[in-house]
């Protein structure tokens, strides 16, 4: 028996892990306390999402278990021990301006239930593969500091510049910068995934996400900005956009391409990983190029307002080069791009909220 472990296991990339583990083959026990309504209020809530899980797969698990709570992990790792094979580590409180509000919960979530996480593995499945989903903000607001040229509906890098073609590799300083408090918390986790790699020789995989979306997205408005911007323009709810004039640009990953990346790592894993992972120059846009996609293929206007304050920590411009990736696991590409991925988050918004 052959079982993985998936933490966040109801939201965005969680629920896409569960569903492509178990038809692997795999157990899954997923871990998932609906601390995303905490954060986020009802917007938030993945409440409808467990439910589909564990109405739909014959060999999944649910527990209603937080990540800080040493014992209740604990318990559930002793239990099926050397059966576990992988870990997929994708619960985290994941809102800038949320992380402001209560820093405490924050980094016990983000930091100290990764250590948690880590620990457990080290003691009882020491031989599984351990995958955390980090962020591309433990570059902090580095990328700022680009050659940025400002075009009419995007921010764009400088074409003479080595990042123009490909986008903001790993070797990128994660120093000297302001992270925002959650990307500091991220940070943190961030890097003790990879010690825990290098000092324990296990087998850790870092992904640092750029955008991560899809159709199971609980887009609210502190997270997940093209879910909820497609929320806005199905419900008729009006979107603010903070800073940048609405041309700050971010590449956008499809939860079923990312999960595929993990799988690929899963096969041929090695210590103290680390890769960046996004849409790259195939999957992104600016915010004011986001609306009129989903303009276009909704027929619904969205009604907006531009706010001169930018987020605290924020990035302009951000491309993932996953080259680092690519090379390593040349068998991985994208199936989505932002054309298909706008698409599929209409309809099931259209089906959720229409």
């Amino acid at each position: 028996m052959a079982v993985a472990i998936v933490t966040g296991s109801s939201g965005l990339i969680g629920s896409e892990t569960v569903k492509f583990l178990h038809a692997q083959g795999l157990d899954v026990v997923g871990i998932d306390n609906n601390m995303r309504q905490y954060f986020f209020g009802a917007d938030g809530s993945v409440e409808w999402n467990t439910k589909q899980l564990k109405l739909g797969l014959k060999n999944f698990s649910h527990m209603n278990v937080d990540i800080r709570d040493d014992s209740a992990i604990s318990a559930i790792f002793k239990k099926y021990a050397k059966n576990i094979k992988l870990i997929v580590h994708a619960a985290a409180q994941p809102s800038h301006d949320w992380a402001a509000r209560e820093p405490f919960t924050d980094f016990t979530v983000n930091a100290n239930g990764t250590l948690v996480m880590l620990e457990n593995t080290r003691l009882h499945a020491p031989e599984a593969t351990f995958i955390f989903t980090s962020t591309n903000k433990v570059y902090g607001d580095t990328p700022n500091d680009l050659p940025l040229v400002e075009q009419e509906l995007r921010w764009e890098l400088d074409a003479s510049h080595h990042y123009f073609a490909h986008g903001i590799d790993e070797s990128m300083s994660i120093d000297q910068s302001k992270h925002s408090i959650f990307g500091a918390s991220k940070l943190a986790a961030d890097v003790m995934t990879q010690e825990y790699g290098r000092y324990f020789g296990m087998n850790t995989g870092t992904f640092r996400g750029g955008c991560l979306t899809g159709p199971a997205h609980s887009g609210a408005e502190l997270h997940g900005f093209l879910a909820y911007l497609v929320k806005c323009a199905i419900t008729g709810k009006p979107y603010t956009i903070f800073g940048y004039k609405g041309k700050q640009v971010r590449d956008n990953i499809h939860s079923h391409d990312l999960v595929q990346s993990f799988w690929h790592f899963h096969q041929a894993p090695q210590p103290g990983a680390v890769f960046n992972m996004g849409g790259s120059r195939h999957s992104n846009c600016s915010v004011l190029e986001a609306i009129d996609l989903i303009e276009e293929l909704s027929g619904k206007r969205v009604e907006f307002e531009l706010s001169e304050q930018n987020r605290s920590g924020d990035h302009i411009w951000w491309i993932s080069d996953v080259s680092t990736f690519q090379k390593k696991y040349p068998k991985w590409s994208y199936k989505y791009n932002l054309r298909m991925i706008v698409k599929e988050i209409i309809e099931a918004t259209e089906e959720r909220h229409g």
